[in-house]
């Protein structure tokens, strides 16, 4: 059996969307981590019926090892654009989230090194893309982290994050849920502590 044919195999041996599921088929990954190229590969492949459950089993692996992604995160990037389905988007935006804390907090200097400018930027696009469109409040709550992290960063290519996450916030806080506004007041209030 390929790779390929494995990782369907393991993905549509999940289940429903369970934790001790995820745990369980995200503990093979991690035995065999020649599979994780593929695996990446195919959260993007969005023809795929069952792409966002390799987002789940990405996500369970780098909440345990954030530097797994390093070795990809250009072809990560620059696809995470393509997600619409919600159950994709909800652990990738995570996953993004963690990689912009881990950035500015200077955590890991693998992390430093290997994220790069390009990387931020399609990030961040693809976060105002996620603030705007009809994803649910966790995508969006996450996002929020996300793009205030990045808005912290010192480089002058960020600078516009902050106001912009602002606008948004404030464009879109009236017609959404009552999570949201609480999410957005608390990044409000943050970004006014940043005086913006």
């Amino acid at each position: 059996m390929n790779q390929k044919a494995r990782i369907y195999n393991l993905l549509e041996s999940i289940g429903p969307a369970r934790r001790d599921n995820r745990e369980r088929v995200a503990a093979i990954f991690l035995d065999k981590p020649e599979l994780i190229p593929n695996l990446i590969i195919c959260i993007f492949n969005i023809d795929y019926k069952l792409h966002y459950k390799a987002a789940w089993i990405l996500e369970i692996l780098l909440e345990k090892d954030l530097s797994i992604l390093l070795p990809h995160i250009d072809y990560f990037t620059s696809n995470i654009g393509k997600l619409r389905h919600e159950s994709a988007v909800r652990p990738i935006s995570k996953i993004c989230n963690w990689l912009a804390i881990s950035y500015i907090k200077k955590q890991k200097e693998n992390l430093l090194k290997s994220l790069s400018t390009t990387n931020i930027e399609q990030i961040v696009e693809t976060g105002f893309d996620w603030m705007i469109d009809d994803f649910k409040v966790a995508t969006k709550a996450y996002t929020m982290n996300t793009l205030f992290c990045f808005g912290k960063v010192k480089a002058q290519e960020f600078q516009w994050i902050h106001k912009e996450l602002k606008n948004t916030i404030l464009q879109n806080i009236n017609n959404n849920s009552a999570a949201y506004k609480s999410r957005g007041r608390i990044t409000l209030e943050l970004l006014a502590k940043q005086g913006v």
